[in-house]
């Protein structure tokens, strides 16, 4: 059993707002599967799918990113699903925008998402793939840029970051070494 988590924020107007990367990867891992968000559970939005007789749940949380990690820690416990076979996608402004990094594990960084998360799991041994959002040319307070909307310019560079990083969380899935994946994907 595997679990993709996507970290965002649950309402409409947040929808095309930079910390909500990590919902619009989750929303091509599932597609990439051929699957839907068809219910809710352990405060989360979830899609099942099956590879090779393995179950995948793709998760968005809808407790709102500072306490993801309840959506988190709730699925994980729920399925019985151990720390390797956990991995998180999320923005993050370390990284330039549209740059794809995967990590087999790592700290939270500036992200308080992936600060609950962390917290609420106990470790932080689990693979994450982080999907840079900072602009240069933009000179804002982080808490304002990443719940700002994406530039209509800038979609196409995200939506393919998106893609991209949903294709490497569904290779993990199917039990790909992350050492490759990450050789294939980070930026």
């Amino acid at each position: 059993m595997f679990l993709i988590v996507g970290l965002g924020n649950p309402e409409e107007k947040y929808y095309k707002t930079f910390h909500n990367l990590g919902f619009l990867a989750a929303g091509d891992a599932a597609e990439l599967l051929g699957v839907k968000f068809k219910k809710k559970e352990c405060e989360a939005s979830v899609a099942e799918a099956f590879v090779g007789g393995e179950k995948i749940i793709i998760a968005r949380p809808l407790t709102y990113m500072n306490a993801s990690g309840r959506a988190v820690k709730q699925l994980a416990a729920k399925y019985k699903i151990p720390k390797e076979n956990v991995v998180v996608i999320y923005d993050d402004y370390d990284l330039p925008k549209g740059h794809v990094r995967i990590r087999p594990a790592g700290s939270a960084g500036t992200h308080n998402g992936m600060r609950s998360v962390i917290a609420e799991l106990g470790y932080s041994d689990f693979a994450r793939i982080r999907v840079g959002i900072r602009d240069g040319e933009v000179n804002i307070p982080i808490i304002n840029y990443v719940l700002a909307d994406i530039r209509k310019e800038d979609y196409d560079l995200f939506s393919s970051a998106c893609k991209r990083a949903a294709e490497a969380a569904v290779l993990l899935a199917k039990g790909e070494k992350i050492d490759r994946v990450m050789g294939n994907y980070n930026a």
